[in-house]
């Protein structure tokens, strides 16, 4: 099933179970992938959905940070709730093991042995790993290696 299949059932499930909150992130989700779209005058493909659902996730985890430094526990909730409802429609995350093992086989692939180069394996991971991990700690785990 694609994301948008996906996408349509759920929500249709949270509107016949007339869960509000559920629809909503549904919605702004269906919006999100619609405008891209649109922008781009493009039909987006599973990997594209995945790439604006994961955009979707990191904007609410920076929310989420920041409603909690700025002591609002009433909005860091709710953007809690949304981090679930995105994460159910995420891919299994991979683990430290593997991220380590894809990064040592794109740093092999790509004959990367310098901080010039980690573009280069940036490129090569990001489409493996999109949804799957965060960005932010590979790119500090290829630092280390490279470094």
């Amino acid at each position: 099933m694609s994301y948008k299949e996906q996408l349509s059932t759920e929500m249709k499930a949270a509107m016949k179970a007339k869960d509000k909150a559920r629809l909503g992130v549904i919605r702004s989700l269906q919006a999100a992938v619609k405008q891209v779209e649109i922008d781009n005058q493009i039909e987006l493909d599973d990997d594209a959905i995945l790439a604006v659902m994961d955009k979707a996730l990191k904007q609410r985890k920076d929310s989420h940070q920041q409603y909690v430094d700025a002591d609002r526990p009433d909005l860091a909730e709710q953007e809690a709730y949304e981090m679930g409802v995105i994460q159910e429609f995420m891919p299994q995350p991979l683990s430290g093991d593997e991220i380590n093992t894809l990064i040592d086989e794109a740093m092999a692939q790509t004959g990367a042995s310098s901080m010039q180069e980690m573009g280069k394996v940036m490129g090569l991971l990001k489409p493996k790993m999109q949804g799957r991990a965060d960005m932010g700690e590979v790119s500090k785990l290829i630092k280390a290696k490279l470094g």
